[in-house]
């Protein structure tokens, strides 16, 4: 045997020459991932622990846990929870794609003329009315309605633009 090779048997903690890394190649090129706020966050949020719930003991997550207080929270009349819980409850809503259905038509064009219809008589009966009550006056008999609101035109003179 040379001395610039020897013999070598694979064995335990002796990989084969040709699967060793080179000479100046690391075996974790990348290095230990660096651990973000996201991961940690979620790494403490989903540690177990232990509560007791109706008297018996109950192993849930700290998230769980979270959760059920803000609740009870908000139940019991703590304004700042259930403001909270609202909110969370819309940001839910929106990220689960749940939007509000679009509202519908307040009424068909035939409801609608229907409906002018019955203003156009109330106001007609209200101005009557104030008529009647101006004609027994006769400090306001002299005041007349504006040409406007007589008769067809009612409907169209006092509506709302």
């Amino acid at each position: 045997m040379s001395e610039t090779k020897r013999e070598y048997a694979n064995n335990y903690r002796k990989p084969p020459l040709h699967t060793r890394f080179k000479k100046g190649q690391s075996g974790n090129p990348r290095g230990r991932p660096k651990k973000t706020l996201p991961a940690l966050l979620l790494a403490a949020l989903n540690e177990p622990v232990f509560v007791t719930i109706d008297g018996k003991r109950r192993k849930i997550t700290k998230r769980e846990v979270i959760v059920t207080q803000m609740v009870n929270n908000a139940a019991g009349a703590d304004l700042r929870a259930t403001k909270m819980l609202i909110d969370m409850m819309k940001d839910v809503e929106r990220k689960a794609g749940e939007v509000d259905p679009p509202e519908p038509h307040r009424f068909a064009p035939a409801d609608e003329e229907v409906i002018k219809g019955v203003v156009a008589r109330i106001r007609g009966a209200l101005l009557q009315e104030i008529q009647d009550i101006n004609a027994g006056n006769p400090a306001l008999a002299m005041i007349s309605l504006p040409p406007a609101c007589d008769g067809q035109r009612l409907g169209q003179a006092l509506a709302p633009p």
